[in-house]
């Protein structure tokens, strides 16, 4: 694959400037034979790397753009290959009729990712941190850009090394007495090894516990939004996303399936999920709605309980024994809708009810009217209070990866393995064989032992150009 010389557009559309990246063995002959300097000075192919060169790209006689080409030659460069950079003005007609210039004079167009996954096998990086460099292009926030940083920058993969050290250590200490096992030699101090065993266990630990709060802040804390029908569940949903994302009638049953979006509040990414109205009906698809509706529930970090207000009471009755069950470790915040619509009086008389029938940790309690827009800028205040998210900084070391996660819960059950087996003092070649395969699961993060598959599912999700 290597031997291809690559092209494609680095920039997206509507720009002043665009670029079109070439990598390669051909990269830099290529793009000299539709390129010519402005004066008269050295051709491409002797220039400089890391110079700048100023120009015209030429169909034969006919002048298509002046560029500026970048030249990077092996292997000081993004991919470790010779590479160009052409900068040509953002017209889209112009940027293709040079793709359509090196194509024809011997480039590809490259697939998605193709030049990350080039980086990848030429040593340049890390698979962690190749994928780092998706979720950094995909970053919508300041938690999600510093972590993404701190994983390309090798903080991720540093700590990984650590312990594939330690864990190599360990367990050649162990095969060594294996192969002086008839002389009854013993190499590995065993209360040593148990102890080392502990230092990776909790390390590992600590990386596995904080991809809850690494999904969080990349996927957005997930946030249900349930209650009955006409409760004002889809309304609240527009009013949080500024727009008309869910229908709102007076309709019961209106919604009857799952609505997500998301919205960066406080800096913080939630995921707001509008779900079926909760009611006794005949109606299959909406049975399916409320069904879902459930299932979203049980997903959620927070719970938005909507309550009509004027039926505080009824509603809150029929729908504690089926809801307060599934909210437990969640945040429960009960929204008491259409308060515009009652009393003060009624109001205490709810805040009364709320205190008896309500735990109190992790609840909580606001009233709203979603129509009228009041109070709802509280309520975003209580979200951000109730997702308990620290402050990312770039050296933080957080989990965000689902590939990643697994493959450090396989390698925390490994190591559990061995600190039973130097309890119960088994035999050296059965601790070797769970040490091995925990070195397996970290090794396969940074993509020492991954095959071509899951390569290729990592990088086809890249955008073309990268």
């Amino acid at each position: 694959m290597n031997q291809d010389t690559i092209c494609a557009i680095a920039t997206a559309q509507g720009g002043a400037i665009g670029t079109i990246r070439v990598s390669g063995p051909e990269a830099i002959s290529i793009t000299s034979r539709i390129f010519k300097p402005a004066r008269e000075s050295k051709s491409l192919s002797e220039q400089k790397p890391y110079t700048l060169t100023f120009g015209r790209i030429y169909d034969e006689e006919e002048i298509i753009d002046e560029v500026l080409v970048s030249l990077f030659r092996a292997p000081h460069s993004y991919t470790g290959e010779d590479s160009t950079e052409i900068a040509c003005h953002g017209s889209s007609y112009i940027l293709q009729q040079v793709m359509q210039l090196l194509i024809k004079h011997g480039c590809r167009m490259a697939q998605p990712g193709e030049y990350t996954q080039r980086a990848f096998l030429n040593g340049k990086m890390d698979l962690s941190q190749a994928e780092a460099v998706a979720d950094l292009i995909a970053s919508t926030s300041a938690a999600t850009h510093r972590l993404a940083i701190s994983q390309m920058r090798g903080g991720f993969s540093k700590e990984l090394t650590e312990l594939r050290n330690k864990l190599l250590n360990f367990t050649s200490m162990i095969e060594l007495e294996l192969d002086f096992s008839e002389e009854d030699v013993e190499f590995a101090d065993r209360s040593a090894l148990r102890k080392l065993a502990d230092e990776i266990e909790r390390v590992i630990s600590r990386l596995v516990h904080s991809f809850s709060i690494g999904n969080a802040i990349k996927n957005g804390v997930p946030v249900a939004i349930i209650g009955e029908t006409n409760a004002g569940k889809s309304t609240l949903l527009n009013v949080l996303l500024n727009e008309d994302k869910a229908i709102v009638s007076d309709i019961h049953g209106t919604t009857r399936d799952v609505i997500e979006d998301t919205i960066n509040l406080g800096g913080i990414t939630f995921r707001f999920i509008d779900t079926a109205g909760i009611r006794e009906t005949d109606d299959t698809i909406e049975s399916l709605g409320i069904e879902r509706t459930f299932q979203k529930l049980d997903q959620a970090e927070i719970v938005l309980w909507m309550i009509d207000a004027s039926e505080a009471s009824s509603q809150v009755s029929q729908l504690a024994g089926k809801i307060l069950p599934r909210c437990v470790g969640k945040h429960l915040i009960a929204v008491f809708n259409k308060s515009d619509l009652i009393e003060t009086s009624q109001c205490q008389s709810i805040e009364h009810l709320f205190a008896q029938e309500f735990p109190q940790e992790h609840t909580d309690l606001i009233f709203i009217s979603a129509k009228q827009k009041v109070q709802t800028d509280e309520l975003e205040q209580k979200l951000i209070s109730a997702a308990h998210l620290p402050t990312v900084t770039q050296n933080d070391i957080i989990v965000t990866n689902v590939r990643h996660y697994e493959a450090l819960t396989k390698a925390l059950e490994a190591i559990h393995r061995v600190q039973s087996g130097l309890d119960s003092h088994i035999s050296g070649d059965f601790l070797s064989q769970d040490i091995r395969e925990c070195i397996f699961f970290i090794s396969d993060i940074a993509g020492e032992v991954t095959n071509d598959m899951v390569l290729q599912n990592i990088f086809e999700h890249f955008c073309i150009g990268k």
